[in-house]
């Protein structure tokens, strides 16, 4: 909701009905397409605002893609075959467990970091394989259609060099959506190297260990490796009544991927969502970030840009080997005066070991949702999404295509 008018968006969401046309209302748009055109431009979205869920060990977001593509599964199959909400859950619950085990795997086995929309494909289609009831064979096409197909994108260069591609998450929701079309007109795919290879390790707890309950939030919609910097200079602002024109100089020890959004002066949103300077000048400035603070006149503040240029980076040894489980960061803060603030390390706000409580949560959706679509559509969504597991599907569907 909270991405509806970011450019990212606006291009996809125009495209996506001309290019995928079909008769599946979108999310939040007045237009209709394919189911793959709702998943690609849904998940297209999503990324936009690099506010969603994540996990650690994935280095990348499971829910992106997953919800996008088993919305665009079910509002698909809505009318034709009877929906209820907690088959929806169901769905992507599998969806989240399938998506861990597979980025884990497939992490382990290519030399570089791919993004999400590469497993993301896989997840997607393994929870709408169980969402539509397909039989073993089939299913086993569906997810080595989509492994196969799934966008291979490494993410370094996206970091490096950001861009609308960001996290490959709607192209990946878009790819397993395709697969469970293809196979169940009997397109041949299987096997899921990812999935059908030997990794008892992996698989072994699955139904048991529960990755669902391991997912992180982000606070803020940027990159999750500008975070841990993020909270050590809103710490030392707190503590020590800071006011960023009273700063001098900034240093930050970090680990590598942090330090590789290295991007001081955004000229666009990716850009200054892809960066650890900007949105951390943002932070000590106004004490928080919103996504008003990534777009338009905001990329431009002078105070801003003059605290993003004064920061250097330092690569620390401690915190390389802490990554991807723990993302570390520490900053040392000089003062015009010459007095000298040095943080302890800190770590992201609202990982799944100290998640957020369920009104920290609400407050988030609220800041995003109600100035788009008003507090009662907002207020409904939340009521709807909450006695989903007692409801038809049709509720929610109705609240998000209007």
């Amino acid at each position: 909701i909270g991405a509806r008018h970011t450019r990212l968006s606006q291009i996809i969401n125009a495209y996506a009905p001309t290019a995928h046309g079909g008769t599946v209302p979108m999310v939040f748009h007045q237009n209709s397409a394919s189911a793959e055109g709702v998943a690609l431009a849904l998940g297209m979205t999503i990324d936009a605002l690099d506010g969603h869920d994540g996990f650690n060990p994935a280095k990348g977001h499971i829910g992106c893609p997953v919800i996008s593509g088993l919305l665009a599964l079910a509002l698909e199959h809505q009318h034709s075959t009877p929906v209820s909400g907690k088959d929806f859950l169901d769905a992507l619950i599998v969806g989240y467990e399938v998506g861990a085990r597979v980025a884990i795997v497939q992490h382990a086995t290519v030399p570089d970091y791919h993004t999400s929309g590469s497993w993301g494909a896989v997840a997607v289609a393994a929870a709408g394989a169980y969402f539509l009831k397909l039989d073993e064979t089939v299913t086993r096409h569906a997810l080595g259609i989509a492994e196969y197909h799934g966008p291979r994108s490494q993410m370094m260069r996206c970091i490096d060099h950001p861009t609308m591609l960001k996290d490959g998450s709607g192209w990946g929701a878009m790819c397993g959506v395709s697969a469970l079309h293809l196979a169940q007109a009997g397109f041949t795919g299987a096997p899921a190297v990812t999935v059908e290879q030997d990794r008892p390790d992996i698989w072994q707890d699955f139904g048991e260990r529960w990755y669902l309950k391991e997912q992180y939030y982000k606070p803020y919609p940027v990159c999750r490796w500008a975070q841990a910097p993020i909270e050590a200079a809103l710490s030392l602002k707190t503590t020590h009544a800071i006011d960023a024109k009273d700063i001098s100089e900034i240093e930050i020890a970090t680990f590598h991927e942090s330090r590789r959004l290295a991007t001081q002066c955004p000229e666009t949103t990716e850009e200054a969502q892809y960066s650890t300077s900007f949105p951390t000048a943002i932070a000590l400035k106004y004490g928080t970030i919103s996504p008003d603070h990534l777009t338009g006149d905001a990329l431009h503040d002078p105070e801003v840009l003059r605290l993003s240029a004064s920061m250097t980076f330092v690569e620390d040894a401690y915190a390389n080997s802490a990554f991807p489980l723990r993302r570390y960061a520490k900053v040392k803060l000089t003062m015009q005066s010459g007095e000298v603030h040095q943080s302890d390390w800190h770590e992201p706000k609202w990982d799944h070991t100290s998640p957020p409580t369920a009104k920290e949560l609400y407050t988030k959706f609220k800041q995003l949702a109600d100035p788009e679509i008003g507090e009662q559509h907002a207020h409904d969504l939340k009521m709807a999404i909450a006695a989903m597991d007692e409801n038809p599907f049709s509720i929610l569907a109705d609240l998000l295509t209007q």
